[in-house]
């Protein structure tokens, strides 16, 4: 295998990336990004990669979550806080409620670019690029809207930047004290059916606390009551902008993608001679890989020992997406393969993408079921294999928007239309997100009752 170079990833097809007009305006954007400082750090960046290979080992569970694809229009602190605290509320029930270790992971603070199914989209007679996520070039179906704009990656670097300052003092400021657990229930999950469960559980929480006060151990003494870790993850689509962000860490000599703690290739982008594969093999952050039902055995063990050759823990995370109907099909001779390779991988499922459908109403929607459906089955193949389901990876918001149907408050297609917010695919709302949160819980408790 050739020598790794941040740059590589020029010499391979590269797929989903965007046809700029002006190459030297989009060179000059590049360096201006290779000049601003890290969004993220080398040592957190090891220090998820570490959490990580505990969820490998079976000792946690990854619990990974946000938008399906941040906008410039919609950014704001109010959405920031109300979708961190929704991880939070996840995070409390899954460690309680499920006694598991929880390593959160946000889709946050750089999911702006979006793969599509085509190049072009056609309204009428006039046919326009697709939009590729914020990040790239617009929504609005105009000639100049839909123009890739370099000038966008600096726009997106600078939301991410605020964002994660934002989430860090959120992280570590008090707001994730667990003695606000009641303080983290949004208006529109205090009128949900889960309003009940939830606040029992609040209270368990307060009484182990006083419990734990009485014995002398409080925030003061205990950080860990008043502050969480929280890592940001994306999509490594845009390779412009993930090289821009690449940096050699000064301790160790090695390259990070500093854009963000954690990347994942899609779905559309595992080619293992394309772009994307050679670029992520060099990065020593965590890598996702997201596996669909075309994926062949072989194709899998390729990637996985092309991007971690050492079977390091904690480097790969497998992100199963193969739909309810299609996840006890292929998956279970995936995880054999997987294990008499004796590969080191963190397995967890994405219920949200191989689900989606089209309402009669002209509305992307997901239904409830067929999530809660494809997460029970991934649950139970590893069951079956012996295998460990260590994580999800949900695209939810903190917006109490109506764009998956089902849930708790039984969206329908006719409600949809009523808070249908995305720009690209739809999300769980908050209360859909913790509801799946408890069945989880309920999941995990079970298992680590039979082991």
């Amino acid at each position: 295998m050739i020598k790794w170079n941040p740059d590589n990833w020029r010499n391979f097809p590269a797929l989903q990336q965007p046809q700029y007009q002006n190459h030297q305006t989009l060179s000059n954007v590049e360096t201006q990004l290779a000049l601003l400082p890290p969004l993220v750090f080398a040592g957190e960046a090891r220090a998820l990669k570490h959490q990580l290979a505990e969820v490998t080992m079976g000792n946690a569970f990854l619990l990974q979550g946000g938008d399906c694809a941040e906008s410039f229009a919609e950014f704001s602190a109010v959405n920031i806080r109300d979708t961190f605290k929704v991880l939070l509320q996840m995070a409390v029930v899954l460690t309680f409620a499920g006694s598991c270790p929880v390593v959160k992971v946000a889709r946050m603070a750089g999911q702006f670019a979006k793969p599509r199914s085509s190049d072009t989209e056609i309204q009428g007679n006039l046919e326009l690029p697709s939009y590729r996520g914020d990040i790239i070039n617009a929504i609005e179906f105009t000639h100049t809207a839909r123009t890739p704009d370099p000038a966008r990656l600096i726009q997106a670097y600078n939301q991410a930047a605020a964002t994660l300052n934002l989430l860090r003092a959120f992280a570590q400021g008090g707001f994730a004290d667990l003695h606000k657990v009641h303080q983290w229930n949004q208006d529109f999950v205090k009128q949900s059916p889960l309003r009940e469960r939830y606040e029992h559980l609040a209270h368990q929480i307060d009484q182990s606390l006083g419990f734990m006060e009485a014995c002398g151990l409080d925030s003061a003494q205990v950080p860990q009551l008043r502050e969480t870790s929280l890592y940001t993850s994306h999509e490594a689509l845009l390779l412009n902008y993930e090289q821009a962000l690449t940096r050699q860490d000064s301790l160790t000599g090695e390259w990070y993608d500093c854009s963000a703690h954690m990347l994942w290739i899609g779905d559309r982008t595992r080619q293992v001679d394309g772009a994307h594969v050679e670029f992520l093999r060099g990065v020593n952050n965590p890598v996702g890989i997201k596996v669909g039902p075309t994926i062949s055995n072989d194709e899998l063990v390729r990637l996985i020992q092309i991007i971690n050759p050492a079977n390091e823990p904690g480097r790969i995370n497998i992100i199963a997406r193969m739909g309810a109907n299609q996840v006890e099909k292929r998956l279970p001779i995936l995880v054999r393969t997987i294990q008499t390779e004796g590969l080191q991988v963190l397995w967890s499922c994405d219920p949200m993408h191989g689900n989606t459908i089209k309402t009669y109403t002209g509305y992307k929607t997901r239904k409830f079921s067929a999530i809660l459906q494809e997460m029970k089955s991934f649950f139970n193949v590893h069951a079956a294999e012996g295998s460990y389901a260590g994580g999800v990876h949900f695209e939810m918001t903190g917006q109490d928007v109506t764009e998956c149907m089902g849930g708790a408050h039984k969206i329908t297609a006719e409600k949809l239309a009523d808070r249908y917010h995305t720009f690209c695919d739809p999300r769980l709302n908050a209360d859909q997100a913790l509801e799946l949160a408890f069945l989880i819980a309920d999941i995990l408790k079970q298992s680590r009752i039979k082991r």
